[in-house]
C-alpha cells in the first residue's frame, strides 16, 4: 500500500491512497501531528477499502507521546494517556505495535496493542561494552531488567531511589565494586536521575557506568551527565542525535 500526505501552509494535513492493499503505518508518534498523520492516512485508507473486509491495517508507535502521564496525578488534571489512547482508539487499527511503552498501562488503554521488546538493542550495548553488570534505576523498570538479564546470562543489580527530607536518596542493593555497569531503562528526559546513580555507582567501586535508554530525549544536553556516565546508547524512536559521546540504533 502507497500513500502520499500534503501539508497546507495553516497546519493542515491531508493524505491520499496512491495503492491500494493492507496498511501499515510506522510513525515516532512522540507528537500529535504525528497521530494526526496517521489518522489522515487511515481515513483515506477507509475509504478506499470500505467494500475489501479482508484487507488489514497496522500502526507501529515507536516512541508513544503521553506514556508518562499513565494516572490523573492531581484532582482535577486531565489523565492525559487516556486521552491519546482514545484518539488511537477511534481510528479502530487491527493492530497497535508499541516499542518499550513506559508501563502496561498503555497495552491496556489501546486496543489491539502489543509491546515491541527492547531486548535487541540493550543486546548490542551489552555486547559492545563487554558483559556488563545490569542496573535496573527503580522498581518500575526491575521486572523487564530481570528478564533481559536472564536472557543475557548477565548479572542484574536493583537500584531505587527514595526522598529524605526532600533530599534523592539512592540504595544500591548489590556489589558493584571492580565492575562495568550499564543502567537500563525505558526514557531520559534530561538524565539527571541517571546522572546521581552513576555517581552512587562510582562511589561504591564501580570502574565505568553506561546507560542504555530506548527514548533518548536529553532535553538538556550532556554536559552534565559526562561527568559521571562513560557513555549512552539508544535508539533514534525519538530524535536523532549527532554526538559522539551517544552509540544509537536505527529503528526508525
Amino acid at each position: 500500500m502507497k500513500y502520499e500526505i500534503k501539508g497546507f501552509n495553516d497546519g493542515q494535513v491531508t493524505a491520499k491512497i496512491i495503492e491500494s492493499g493492507d496498511l501499515d503505518i510506522k510513525i515516532r508518534g512522540n507528537s500529535y501531528e504525528d497521530l494526526f498523520r496517521a489518522a489522515s492516512i487511515k481515513e483515506a485508507w477507509d475509504a478506499e477499502n470500505s467494500i475489501n473486509k479482508s484487507a488489514v491495517a497496522k500502526l507501529t508507535i515507536f516512541c508513544l507521546i503521553g506514556q508518562r502521564s499513565d494516572r490523573r496525578f492531581n484532582k482535577a488534571e486531565s489523565f492525559d494517556l487516556k486521552v491519546i489512547a482514545q484518539f488511537i482508539n477511534v481510528m479502530k487499527f487491527d493492530k497497535v505495535s508499541i516499542l518499550h511503552p513506559h508501563s502496561p498501562i498503555s497495552l491496556a488503554l489501546i486496543d489491539n496493542s502489543e509491546k515491541i521488546s527492547h531486548f535487541e538493542f540493550v543486546e548490542k550495548a551489552f555486547n559492545q561494552i563487554g558483559n556488563p553488570v545490569l542496573v535496573s534505576p527503580d522498581a518500575g523498570a526491575y521486572k523487564t531488567t530481570h528478564e533481559i538479564a536472564e536472557k543475557l546470562h548477565a548479572d542484574l543489580i536493583p537500584s531505587n531511589k527514595v526522598r529524605v527530607d526532600g533530599a534523592p536518596v539512592i540504595s544500591i542493593q548489590g556489589d558493584v565494586k571492580g565492575k562495568e555497569c550499564l543502567i537500563v531503562d525505558d526514557l531520559a528526559d534530561g538524565g539527571r536521575t541517571f546522572k546521581f546513580l552513576a555517581e552512587a555507582l562510582k562511589s561504591q567501586g564501580a570502574t565505568k557506568v553506561f546507560l542504555y535508554v530506548t527514548h533518548a530525549q536529553f532535553n538538556y544536553g550532556f554536559d552534565e551527565l559526562k561527568e559521571s556516565i562513560d557513555h549512552i546508547y539508544c535508539t533514534n524512536s525519538f530524535k536523532n542525535i549527532n554526538e559522539d559521546y551517544v552509540t544509537q540504533f536505527k529503528v526508525v
